[in-house]
């Protein structure tokens, strides 16, 4: 019982308590992309406030940690979104690619499908291929992946 009077005597350990498992749980469970982020980080805020007697009572301290909270949500919510959605564009390290294969139809800029391993795969040239479309039936080969479609280009 004197852990928890502890914190409810220093309000400031408290917070610095909540912010840090609220982050650890942000991380492991949700990812860094969830509202514990922004609690954690206007809990660590606030219980800075709080040890350095900018703000004193259990009301205002709470209603410090809301407003910081939806502040910090507004102004980090989209950035954090860009990272998450950001992707590197073409996988490079699929084993697929350098992979000979044949064309299953005619595989253009707009689409088309090859077949690899049994399965037709769906397909497109290369934005740098010299041709602009390669025939059914002809030998191309995978220079890269993006989500499921293949990049292709003509076989040398």
């Amino acid at each position: 019982m004197d852990i928890v009077q502890y914190f409810l005597d220093d309000h400031a350990r408290l917070l610095f308590l909540l912010s840090g498992v609220s982050f650890i749980i942000e991380l492991t469970i949700m990812g860094l992309g969830g509202p514990l982020l922004f609690f954690a980080i206007a809990s660590f805020i606030t219980g800075i406030l709080v040890s350095t007697g900018v703000i004193t009572g259990w009301e205002s301290e709470i209603l410090v940690v809301g407003v910081l909270t939806a502040t910090i949500a507004i102004v980090l919510w989209r950035p954090l979104k860009n990272l998450q959605n950001s992707g590197s564009g073409t996988d490079t390290s699929s084993d697929m690619i350098g992979q000979i294969v044949q064309s299953s139809s005619e595989v253009s800029n707009s689409g088309g499908t090859i077949r690899y391993s049994g399965i037709d795969w769906n397909a497109r040239l290369d934005a740098d291929c010299s041709v602009d479309t390669i025939a059914e039936g002809q030998r191309c080969m995978i220079i890269a992946v993006n989500g499921n479609v293949m990049i292709v280009t003509t076989a040398n």
